[in-house]
């Protein structure tokens, strides 16, 4: 269902470099874009699914799996600098994305997410909001400093 979505991570250190408000927009819209395909599987199986919470903890599975196999190191855990970013990476992006299809089961599928991210990353307990809120929380400048 969710084969190669990893793929949504391979920009995310451009993405996330020097954030700023004009550029969170731009880049938002931009991954919004490219990778649409996989948030629209996600909402579509949730759509087809008996149960809209199994089917939400079943793609915080695949996700969370997919995240771990292609970051971790051997002892099987991502190493803290990296996993500090992916999880931001979720807040940023994946979530508000998510959020933004306006599907009736987002929040749904967002609370699979981070359950199912919490118990694979310990000490990850990540959580979310829509871009908007995110958006309108963005400073150009910080008391007149770049």
């Amino acid at each position: 269902m969710l084969e190669g979505i990893i793929e949504i991570f391979d920009n995310k250190d451009v993405m996330m470099k020097h954030l700023k408000k004009r550029k969170y927009e731009e880049q938002f819209e931009l991954f919004g874009h490219k990778y649409k395909r996989f948030f629209q599987k996600m909402t579509s199986f949730t759509d087809e699914a008996e149960s809209v919470a199994a089917a939400s903890a079943k793609i915080g599975q695949i996700f969370t799996e997919q995240v771990k196999t292609a970051f971790a190191k051997k002892n099987g855990k991502i190493q803290s600098g990296l996993q500090g970013d992916l999880n931001l990476f979720m807040i940023y992006y994946v979530f508000p994305t998510i959020l933004k299809t306006n599907h009736p089961h987002a929040k749904q599928i967002c609370d699979g997410i981070c359950a199912k991210w919490a118990e694979t990353f310990k000490g990850n307990d990540i959580s979310y909001t829509d871009y908007d809120t995110l958006y309108k929380a963005f400073r150009e400048k910080i008391f007149g400093i770049i």
